[in-house]
């Protein structure tokens, strides 16, 4: 990792049924989010509310909020990748490799320099050194000053995400994860994939990390949180959840603007709970079915021409002294 200052020991680089869901959410609210698995979706988080809409090239006000950010010397820019599995070998994929290749292209063609890099676990699909190596050196050429990541359960096959941390957790603490600030934002990156029997688990060491490092974290100031596994039950049947997240979702309770952004789940979804929103990435690597279709999250085949619809990139802006992130997630295709 190559990057900045990080303050705690982080690196420096109306249908008729009923309403309510097994996982928290209305019936009508899943086939909502559901519906915009493998779209563009932009989402602005001010005050604790999500404002979406599917992305338009005639969008003027996302043209308008894009152009007011680009126009900000001191703008924050980042971007998300997630979930490339490189090593997976498949007919979901026959080429995760030139997919992800691909993502990295449109982040150097995105028309301007992010700030920095996240990608959101599962950067290989059997955490061999050589694989951990071949994504490194892949992410090189992502046009950006800084590169972060988190590990996937991917990232720790058979080792307790030693090879992981060989490669990628330098200057971390425990088993990986850290916080940083810039453009005055603070960002927590954690690690919820280690000790998973179903669902993603934190852990009292990086739940009390985490205390600690927002004691002195003011109220007013936004916060961004990065996480494999989702931090709210998005559907605990697949473990797509975490089992001890609310010690986590209490702390940060007290801030005005929380963002949560997680990999997994390789689709996108969005949840709102007070002043704290979720955002699922999707992928660079294959699709896996919305939630409660099939019995297991298994990669999915797309027809021909249409793997590139469910796998795409996101971006996120924010203008120093403002209210609002600004979150789009844009497709490979």
């Amino acid at each position: 990792m190559t990057g900045a200052r990080s303050t705690s020991g982080g690196p420096a680089s109306g249908d008729g049924q009923p309403e309510q869901t097994e996982h928290g959410m209305t019936r009508r609210q899943l086939v909502r989010h559901a519906g915009w698995f493998g779209g563009a979706v932009v989402l602005t988080v001010a005050g604790g509310e999500v404002i979406s809409h599917v992305a338009h090239d005639h969008d003027s006000a996302a043209a308008a909020s894009a152009a007011r950010t680009a126009a900000d010397p001191n703008a924050l820019r980042f971007v998300q990748v997630s979930d490339s599995h490189i090593g997976f070998t498949g007919p979901a994929n026959t080429d995760v490799t030139g997919s992800f290749t691909e993502a990295i292209t449109q982040i150097n063609s995105l028309g301007f320099r992010p700030d920095f890099v996240m990608h959101t676990g599962d950067l290989t699909h059997l955490s061999t050194p050589e694989q951990f190596d071949q994504v490194k050196q892949m992410l090189t050429a992502a046009r950006t000053d800084r590169v972060f990541t988190v590990p996937g359960e991917h990232d720790s096959v058979s080792d307790n995400g030693r090879a992981y941390r060989q490669a990628f957790g330098r200057n971390t603490s425990g088993d990986g994860w850290y916080s940083f600030d810039t453009h005055g934002v603070h960002f927590l990156a954690l690690v919820n994939t280690l000790s998973l029997e179903k669902l993603g688990h934190l852990g009292v060491d990086q739940i009390a990390f985490v205390r600690r490092d927002l004691a002195a974290v003011k109220s007013d100031t936004p916060v961004v949180v990065f996480s494999h596994i989702p931090l709210f039950a998005m559907y605990p049947k697949w473990g797509w959840s975490t089992d001890d997240a609310m010690q986590v979702i209490a702390l940060l309770r007290r801030f005005s603007s929380v963002t949560c952004l997680n990999g997994h789940v390789h689709q996108l979804f969005t949840k709102t709970e007070g002043n704290i929103t979720f955002h699922s990435a999707t992928t660079t690597a294959y699709p896996l079915p919305k939630p409660g279709q099939g019995p297991a999250p298994t990669p999915q085949v797309l027809p021909a021409g249409r793997l590139k619809d469910a796998l795409g990139i996101r971006t996120v802006d924010y203008r120093v002294g403002g209210q609002a992130l600004a979150v789009k997630d844009v497709r490979l295709a």
